[in-house]
């Protein structure tokens, strides 16, 4: 599961009211290899919470990877940011895009309900008595 994934994940346990940011509990990561596409990244960063990204960096073991507030997209997107090895349009595109959790589990902040993610596929299915009619 990729962080950009987890990123959009919520519990939607009966009962629960937000149901998000999960809490990451990473047992086992890889590194998969993208090309860098920044129009993708431009698109897409509007959409992400930054604090969640912050913490599931920090909870995949790159607690240094972020800054724990968001760049101003000026420095992001900066004209030869994307040349240039470990500037901030590189490390958010590792954080997104690269990082996958293998093993591990996703907390629900509401009801501490945990869901597991093996082979890096996130379990999200409720138990019939967690399911909202």
């Amino acid at each position: 599961m990729r962080l950009l994934t987890h990123n959009f994940l919520a519990s939607n346990v009966k009962g629960v009211s937000t149901g998000y940011p999960l809490a990451l509990e990473v047992a086992k990561t890889s590194i998969k290899e993208v090309e860098l596409n920044v129009d993708f990244l431009r698109g897409i960063l509007p959409k992400i919470d930054w604090r969640a990204l912050f913490a599931a960096t920090s909870a995949a073991g790159f607690p240094e990877l972020l800054a724990a507030e968001q760049p101003p997209e000026a420095e992001l997107f900066a004209e030869g940011a994307a040349d240039v090895e470990g500037s901030a349009i590189r490390r958010l595109h590792h954080a997104l895009l690269e990082i996958h959790v293998q093993e591990g589990t996703l907390v629900c902040p509401d009801s501490g309900r945990s869901f597991p993610i093996l082979k890096g596929v996130p379990n999200m299915l409720l138990h019939e008595d967690e399911v909202r009619h």
